[in-house]
């Protein structure tokens, strides 16, 4: 049945073509359910009580005395902070940041590492590099350039269903490389596609459709997809690249890109196809717009942006210069830290000696999320007490050996049972960090204790970061476009796991017969 044709004025109180309406903090408040506050509850006392066991050793670990590396009540001390430090972040029973910062207190106070290593965190390139990305990221939404390329998007492809799900997705993939805030591509996407929702006759609650729920589940899909597409496409992936040069596997932002951003195309791709004629099939009516001179709507919106200014333009070519350098950091070796934080002071620069000021905001309008750096530098902490202690390469020697695979490993069930670990562990998890923090150092220490290249093994697996999206509190997108109201919980975990299935599914062949190709010892067999 064809929907009925709407009018602009045939809604008083509420007016769904108004970008307005549904900035972050119009949206409702999401209150916890009864099981995560009972998660919350527990949190603390499980966390203590999970120190304490292992710290004053209630039961013995054979491994940890057989090692020399440390003392054995260091691997004993650690492994319980690292089990303690995952039940809070994993319930919430307190802020991340603030399971970071006591947790840094912990291995330096329990002399796992010195005060100086494990300060010296806070200092990492990635961590500068994080700091330096958000400062580019907000010069793009406080000029305006990022939403309007947007809406210059949308405009071009708002007549028919497939050219909107399409820009969306493309728009995304473009976004991924100049934006690493997922919530801010959520936050500066979501009153785009909910106006085009309206426009499709969707506005959510009560008047739900198969359109709006692709175009929302496929939005949070490509905010989180495009991210794999880029080493700099998420905080989790820079950690995920420092451990990997840590381990003596460096890799560039080319190579990562020209092994991944493929990949990313090809599943936004097999997502829309399974949405629209699968999942949430959009028939007949639903393929066009329903209230008359919707996207003139959209249209006024970016005519009220004017003509392009002068910020957005200077904007536009820093970072246009800093995707070129980072792009070719194989040719002059300059890192992406350098280059990022080049760009982030160009960009801050005020007027001096009487000449035009060059950069393009000033320091209150950036939007750096502290407390996110905060928890980064708590996992970097975490990560350097386990690479001091072992205790991540002595629990896999146990593992092995238990279920018989340190003599002759067979390489693609040890990569299947890992990905397979690491892929729908983020239905449980509420943060790609904190999974990458546990998952990564196991990953690389399996390629080492077996001989296997690192970078070939682990970088298939680095597609899997960033599938967070299954459930509306796997990540903040996913939080932000649950509260857009255009789909039920169910129906986000149908899509969800069906496209976190595909994404498996083509990994597996994309590490054995496409990555070679391009010059990476990644087969399985």
């Amino acid at each position: 049945m064809t929907a009925p044709k709407l009018t602009v004025q045939d809604s008083v109180s509420f007016d769904p073509l108004d970008m307005r309406n549904y900035t972050l903090e119009k949206l409702p408040t999401l209150p916890a359910g009864p099981i995560m506050e009972m998660v919350k509850k527990v949190g603390v006392p499980l966390a203590v009580l999970s120190f304490c066991l292992f710290h004053f050793q209630f039961f013995e670990i054979e491994s940890f005395a057989a090692q020399t590396k440390v003392p054995a009540a260091n691997c004993y001390t650690m492994l319980g902070i690292f089990v303690a430090s995952i039940i809070l972040w994993i319930s919430e029973a307190i802020p991340n940041y603030l399971t970071s910062i006591f947790l840094i207190i912990a291995v330096v106070f329990s002399g796992i590492l010195k005060e100086k290593a494990a300060y010296a965190f806070f200092g990492h390139p990635v961590m500068i590099l994080n700091v330096a990305s958000f400062i580019l990221a907000s010069m793009l939404v406080a000029t305006g350039l990022a939403k309007r390329l947007a809406l210059k998007f949308i405009l071009r492809a708002g007549h028919h269903a497939t050219p909107v799900f399409w820009t969306f997705l493309i728009l995304n993939l473009v976004l991924g490389a100049f934006i690493n805030a997922t919530a801010a591509k959520a936050a500066l996407l979501m009153p785009i596609f909910m106006v085009i929702s309206a426009i499709y006759g969707a506005t959510g609650g009560d008047s739900r459709n198969n359109f709006a729920r692709n175009l929302v589940l496929q939005n949070l899909l490509g905010i989180n997809v495009s991210c794999s597409a880029y080493m700099t496409g998420s905080a989790a992936n820079l950690v995920a690249a420092s451990m990997l040069a840590g381990a003596g596997a460096q890799i560039f932002y080319m190579d990562w890109f020209v092994a991944l951003a493929p990949l990313a195309l090809i599943v936004l791709g097999l997502g829309w196809y399974l949405g629209v004629k699968f999942v949430f099939p959009v028939r007949g009516g639903e393929n066009r717009p329903t209230i008359e001179g919707g996207l003139d709507r959209l249209k006024g919106e970016l005519d009220r942006m004017g003509p392009v200014s002068v910020n957005e333009i200077k904007a536009a070519v820093i970072f246009l210069l800093v995707l070129g350098f980072w792009a070719t950091d194989k040719l002059h070796g300059l890192s992406a830290t350098a280059v990022a934080l080049t760009g982030a002071g160009i960009c801050l620069l005020p007027s001096f000696s009487g000449l035009p000021k060059i950069g393009v905001i000033d320091w209150n309008s950036t939007d750096i999320p502290w407390h996110l750096l905060m928890f980064s530098f708590g996992a970097y902490v975490l990560g350097g007490g386990i690479k001091a202690t072992n205790i991540v390469g002595i629990g896999i020697n146990n593992l092995f050996n238990a279920m018989g695979l340190n003599g002759d490993p067979n390489k693609l069930m040890i990569f299947l049972i890992i990905a397979v670990l690491f892929n729908y562990s983020s239905i449980l998890s509420q943060s790609k960090t904190a999974r990458t923090m546990i998952f990564f150092p196991i990953i690389i220490g399996i390629a080492q204790n077996f001989g296997w290249d690192v970078l070939g093994f682990a970088l298939p697996m680095a597609f899997l970061i960033n599938q967070v999206y299954v459930l509306y509190f796997n990540s903040k997108p996913a939080t932000i476009c649950y509260l857009a109201n255009h789909y039920s919980s169910f129906e986000s975990f149908k899509y969800g796991i069906v496209m976190q299935t595909v994404v498996l599914l083509c990994l597996i062949p994309w590490a054995q017969y496409v990555m070679p190709l391009m010059g990476f010892d990644s087969k399985l067999w």
